[in-house]
């Protein structure tokens, strides 16, 4: 690149300072920094596209590769599944009464129909009644409403 030293930026300015005056510098050196930053944004936007465009290359071919593996496993599996079906099949064999040998059957399970979610207390339901224990809880506000005498209009 170029190799700009001070004495070298401080020989530009005084020749642009004397070739465009000092009242149109300010006005210049604005214009060519601007157009030296949208450069610069340019060749970054083109270095960031080549970067992409190399790295979806790399995608593409890391997608093949795993799709062949994939491919590949995946015919392994299949012929491993017939293979297995078959010796399944063979030492699955059953006797006369429809059943493999050396099996025991249990009973079905049954579900003891119970509610685990509801919270039971210990008290007894008739107890609670009898002895007038509340048994439902009630926001003070629901309270004063369920007991506040009727308006007569």
């Amino acid at each position: 690149m170029i190799d700009l030293g001070i004495s070298k930026m401080a020989l530009i300015g005084a020749v642009a300072l004397i070739v465009i005056g000092p009242e149109k510098l300010p006005r210049v050196a604005r214009t060519v920094g601007t157009l030296l930053g949208k450069a610069q944004r340019y060749v970054a936007d083109v270095k960031q596209e080549v970067s992409r465009s190399m790295e979806l290359d790399e995608l593409k071919k890391m997608k093949d590769t795993v799709e062949g593996a994939a491919h590949d496993v995946e015919n392994s599996i299949q012929t491993n599944a017939s293979d297995f079906e078959k010796s399944w099949s063979e030492t699955t064999a059953t006797d006369s009464t429809g059943e493999l040998p050396g099996m025991v059957i249990f009973p079905e399970y049954k579900h003891p129909k119970k509610n685990w979610r509801l919270k039971t207390g210990a008290t007894p339901q008739w107890y609670k009644a009898r002895s007038g224990v509340r048994t439902k809880a009630q926001s003070g506000a629901a309270r004063v409403a369920r007991f506040r005498p009727p308006k007569h209009n």
